[in-house]
């Protein structure tokens, strides 16, 4: 008995919701490098192991957001916001840690989202009628700049 084919939807859902172009990158290797020009730290970049057409989405609603505790604080200083990475099936599997970046919204797209992180929370999700590829991402905390 033949499976369900699922190749043909997969090619439409693709062409009406991979709209942007994102890149997967592993975690840099090696110490955290101090910027004096944006007095930040900086990571070396990883290796880009995928870009190409893909989305970000919100996966619930702001209520999930949740404080993480850091050490030597008595308070919980970061959030994980709950977001999801969609890209197609032939798109590699994101391993923990991956971090995602948008390079590209298409035309009309939200401009912000543009540069912005997100570390994938687990491996890219698998499923037997899957037609996109869906990772768990938490968005990496972003600084404002003085005076913006």
């Amino acid at each position: 008995m033949a499976g369900l084919d699922l190749s043909s939807i997969a090619t439409v859902v693709e062409g009406l919701v991979l709209l942007d172009t994102v890149r997967f990158t592993t975690p840099g290797g090696g110490k955290p490098v101090f910027d004096p020009d944006t007095g930040l730290y900086t990571t070396p970049e990883g290796d880009a192991i995928y870009e190409g057409p893909g989305a970000v989405q919100a996966s619930g609603t702001p209520g999930g957001v949740t404080s993480l505790p850091v050490a030597n604080l008595p308070w919980g200083d970061e959030t994980r916001s709950r977001y999801r990475a969609l890209t197609p099936l032939a798109a590699p599997i994101a391993e923990r840690d991956t971090l995602v970046t948008v390079v590209a919204v298409h035309a009309g797209g939200d401009l912000t989202l543009i540069g912005r992180q997100w570390r994938a929370q687990d491996p890219s999700v698998g499923g037997t009628l899957g037609v996109l590829r869906i990772t768990g991402l938490d968005q990496i905390q972003q600084t404002r700049q003085a005076g913006t």
